[in-house]
């Protein structure tokens, strides 16, 4: 027999998942047949395979301790070793972590960074502050942004508030806006309504009407407007890959310095200058964070002006 309690980070997991998770090498059917047998109780009593877990919970697996060390496989304890544990954190409470993530660096690992990334820093940052009390659960990110887009990242600290968070964004009721300088004048409100093809190789979004692009909404609002280039305010219906580089070059107004997708290097910035300022979230909470110091340089040198910065 065995009896494990839940952590706090670990609520909010299914039953099924979590067992699923602590014993990855237990064939996934005789898990389910273990929960509808009974010889997995929680606080003593059956559950369903869907039960969420809670914090304190104790969990009785009812194996033997040499065929659930075999289930288990070896436990490995994360270090962070290297990582920086500075991050710039906008928000905490015990289950959500808001973080204003800087241009340059990636929100996950991918075949040119595997350990410097943002959600790296986090869990060192965590790890620092004894928050990590689970080998089954990391923390995860709900929303991701390019390396060179800068802004507000929504981190679920636990297995529940990371489950609601991306109900959420699936759902479209996050609301995420942007603020950026395009080139050119615009004016007013607007909508950009062309559904976008990703072609992975070349690292590129395009508008597309292809029977497999994807519908996309960008909603804009424009602030300010001066020396050819206009501050603008956008509002993400979808979140494509790259979608407002894209939409922007569609219209003729794309990112000041976004060489890849149009844009004019711009004292020496050749990147996108995005930043993802403000996040509103169904249970009415508003996060913000201002844009960089670069970015702030920028505007003062084109003589825009934030509002509500």
């Amino acid at each position: 027999m065995i009896t494990r309690t839940v952590t706090p980070s670990e609520s909010g997991k299914k039953l099924h998942r979590y067992l699923c998770t602590l014993m990855p090498n237990y064939p996934l059917g005789q898990i389910y047949k273990m929960i509808d047998q009974g010889k997995v109780r929680v606080n003593g009593k059956r559950k369903k395979q869907n039960y969420e877990m809670a914090s304190g919970d104790e969990l009785t697996i009812f194996v033997d301790e040499e065929t659930f060390q075999r289930s288990v496989g070896a436990e490995k304890k994360p270090k962070f070793v290297g990582i920086p544990a500075n991050i710039d954190v906008v928000y905490e409470d015990d289950e959500l972590l808001v973080v204003n993530k800087p241009a340059g660096l990636l929100t996950h690992p991918d075949r040119t960074e595997q350990k410097d990334t943002l959600i790296a820093r986090v869990h060192a940052y965590l790890y620092r502050k004894d928050a990590l009390d689970s080998r089954l659960f990391l923390p995860a990110s709900a929303n991701r942004l390019d390396r060179n887009t800068s802004g507000l990242v929504l981190i679920g600290k636990t297995a529940g508030m990371l489950h609601k968070l991306n109900q959420w964004v699936q759902r479209r009721e996050i609301g995420k806006y942007y603020v950026t300088i395009v080139q050119g004048r615009l004016e007013g409100k607007g909508e950009i309504s062309s559904s976008l093809e990703r072609d992975e190789r070349s690292n590129r979004t395009r508008v597309s009407t292809a029977e497999d692009a994807k519908e996309s909404m960008t909603r804009y609002e424009a602030l300010h407007s001066t020396s050819g280039y206009t501050l603008v305010e956008v509002d993400l219906e979808s979140g494509r890959t790259h979608q407002i580089r894209s939409h922007f070059q569609s219209i003729g107004h794309s990112l000041l310095g976004d060489v890849k997708y149009g844009g004019r290097p711009y004292e020496g910035v050749n990147h996108q200058l995005l930043h993802a300022w403000r996040i509103t979230l169904p249970d009415g909470r508003t996060f913000r964070a201002p844009p960089p110091d670069a970015f702030g340089s920028i505007l003062r040198k084109l003589r825009l002006t934030l509002p509500h910065a």
